[in-house]
């Protein structure tokens, strides 16, 4: 085989390789590249030959360029390999970034004289989708869950499932409202994982945590030299999630000026780099969540009505802890299964005064309140069972909330379970509307119906 016919048959081995591969001369140039490169980076062989290799932006360049004109431009040329393989962000023809495993390696002739560089590019966005997905999953995966993480079987969390079932299936914007703590990313984790978007990537932001200028960047990330800082390329969270969910939290923290950039992504689907000027199409289902009142937020001129509208298009409401404490048992007992796992205790469950102390707290942090409740009972008990001494002081020094009852509870009317049916028929079975019917407090409601052992299925098939 001559060397002609050797050249070919190379040519051949190295289109075949799955991995991008380009060699890039001393002066920085590139001299070869093959298929795959041009699959990952969309440039042609024709276009990429001749152009620098700094047009990739690649984000680990960064600490190997030199600006020093006596020495090499690149400190791989001089001998000392600093970059030999890693975890990167290069640039694609379209201005998307795409995440690489790059590995380069310096090419030597028989004199050891540097001929040029050889770097290989390996795309990692389907291993960075499955890290997600894995640290999604992983948070659902250690306890008992009645459906996708939410635990709960009150007519109120039955409402709620079948509305995150229902949205799921559509991919027009979600808006989950509630009190703080009682579970909306969870929600969101589950709309996602049941929709048909489950397969794309989960991306959340929580838009209180950042001010305007990193909320800015993070959403739509920026270019190098963009801001003091910005020292190399970098994804936005909506780049991030195309063709997945955009979990955003907390939205009506964000500043009016990212209100406004933000109704253009979603009624366009494009938007630009922080420090760019070239537009970027993406595909994206957004998920927002709030625990403000956003109609005040909206006559107060502090939140646009036109983003208003446009996120609130599924609304899915998520009742605080104190409406539903029917489903506190069986949050305790999730929590219980999830820390006996972790800690490697053997709690049972909560004595009876501890259960009944539960029952009678209002909850004002509501299920995140119980699960920290829970930690520190977990941290402070020695035995098999949570007594009122494990509990946090501000939960078992509480005052139970005075029942807004005309007549108390030892004062028991020969006709109140009657009653209660009555309220309960009337109201189709909600406990609250029954509760202002009754003149007493949703808690009472739920004591009665457990005290009677009344069934409120059988209640209204009657």
């Amino acid at each position: 085989m001559d060397d002609h016919e050797m050249n070919i048959f190379w040519k051949k081995i190295v289109n075949t390789i799955n991995d991008g591969l380009m060699l890039i001369g001393p002066e920085g140039s590139i001299l070869m590249v093959n298929k795959a490169f041009e699959t990952l980076i969309g440039y042609t062989s024709k276009e990429a030959i001749g152009m620098s290799c700094e047009m990739l932006g690649c984000d680990a360049c960064e600490k190997i360029m030199q600006t020093d004109k006596e020495t090499a431009w690149c400190k791989l040329f001089e001998g000392r390999q600093d970059m030999k393989k890693c975890r990167c962000l290069v640039k694609c023809k379209d201005g998307s970034f795409l995440p690489v495993l790059k590995n380069a390696s310096i090419l030597y002739d028989e004199d050891q004289t540097a001929l040029g560089v050889v770097e290989t590019l390996t795309d990692i966005s389907e291993l960075t989708k499955l890290d997600e997905k894995v640290h999604i999953l992983s948070r659902q995966c250690d306890q008992k869950n009645d459906f996708l993480g939410l635990v709960g079987k009150s007519s109120e969390m039955q409402i709620v499932f079948d509305m995150v079932r229902k949205a799921a299936q559509s991919n027009a914007p979600v808006i989950i409202l509630g009190e703080s703590g009682t579970g909306k990313e969870l929600v969101a984790n589950a709309i996602h994982l049941c929709g048909s978007r489950k397969n794309g990537p989960f991306i959340q932001l929580n838009c209180a945590a950042l001010n305007e200028a990193v909320l800015e960047s993070e959403l739509f990330g920026h270019t190098k030299g963009a801001f003091t800082g910005a020292y190399g390329n970098r994804i936005g969270r909506f780049e991030a999630a195309n063709h997945g969910d955009f979990f955003l939290d907390e939205i009506g923290d964000i500043p009016l000026s990212i209100q406004t950039k933000l109704l253009r992504v979603l009624e366009s689907g494009c938007f630009e780099r922080v420090g760019d000027i070239s537009s970027i199409k993406t595909d994206v289902r957004i998920i927002t969540a709030t625990n403000k009142d956003l109609d005040e937020l909206i006559e107060k001129k502090e939140f646009r009505q036109d983003l208003f509208f446009r996120i609130n298009v599924i609304p899915i409401h998520l009742p605080p802890l104190r409406d539903i404490k029917e489903d506190i048992p069986l949050l305790i007992n999730s929590f219980i299964y999830r820390l006996n796992m972790t800690t490697g205790k053997t709690i049972n469950g909560l004595s009876h005064d501890a259960m009944e102390l539960f029952m009678d707290y209002l909850w004002p942090g509501n299920i995140r309140e119980l699960k920290n409740a829970m930690e520190y009972a977990f941290v402070t008990t020695e035995g098999s069972t949570i007594h009122l001494e494990h509990l946090p002081k501000k939960i078992s020094t509480a005052i139970p909330p005075s029942p807004v009852l005309q007549l108390t509870e030892d004062k028991i009317l020969p006709n109140e379970k009657l009653l209660l049916i009555q309220a309960l028929k009337q109201t189709n079975g909600n406990q609250t509307k029954a509760a202002k019917i009754l003149n007493i407090n949703r808690v009472t409601v739920w004591n009665r119906m457990r005290k009677y052992g009344i069934d409120l299925k059988k209640v209204l098939s009657v």
